[in-house]
């Protein structure tokens, strides 16, 4: 692999967070918006709410997409650490084969009702639906080439790291 290429995705890492540090002061300035207007000015304002839930929704699914590692992911993972590396490399490999094929199968009729929801807009803010959901259908393509890249590895023999609970941090 050339040097390039774990350049470009580190780069692209790190917009990635930078779009999801965006997402969480909109959300973060909103709110605030929002408590100020309800019990200072008692002038409650929608558009401060359907902008925080809006914000929450496309953080959580571009998070999870394009930010977290593998090794961040939540997991309930007793078996899993128990085990050797190769029990741990063929609970990886039927792990993503169903990822692949539950969300590949969805993947068609989340993009027929994304798509349908275009009849719909927000209240305050009349953002159509399907623009505001349409990070889930991201969502499940960047999981599902996810899962892809590591079967690719799990099947060429990369033993899955073993949880080390004694390591475990919020990531800094």
């Amino acid at each position: 692999m050339t040097p390039f290429i774990p350049k470009a995705v580190k780069w692209l890492r790190r917009r990635a967070e930078n779009v999801a540090a965006c997402l969480l002061a909109v959300m973060f300035v909103a709110f605030v918006v929002q408590i100020v207007f309800r019990y200072l000015f008692n002038f409650p304002i929608g558009w401060s709410s359907e902008l925080s839930v809006a914000t929450w929704l496309w953080l959580v699914l571009w998070g999870s997409a394009f930010v977290l590692k593998e090794s961040e992911e939540i997991r309930f993972d007793l078996i899993y650490a128990a085990v050797g590396p190769r029990t741990r490399r063929v609970l990886g490999i039927i792990f993503g084969v169903s990822i692949v094929i539950l969300y590949g199968m969805s993947l068609p009729a989340s993009y027929s009702y994304v798509s349908f929801m275009k009849v719909e807009r927000a209240s305050y803010l009349h953002i159509r639906f399907d623009y505001m959901y349409s990070i889930y259908i991201f969502f499940l393509i960047a999981i599902v080439v996810r899962y892809l890249w590591n079967l690719w590895h799990w099947l060429r023999g990369k033993d899955p790291e073993a949880v080390d609970i004694t390591k475990a941090s919020s990531g800094l």
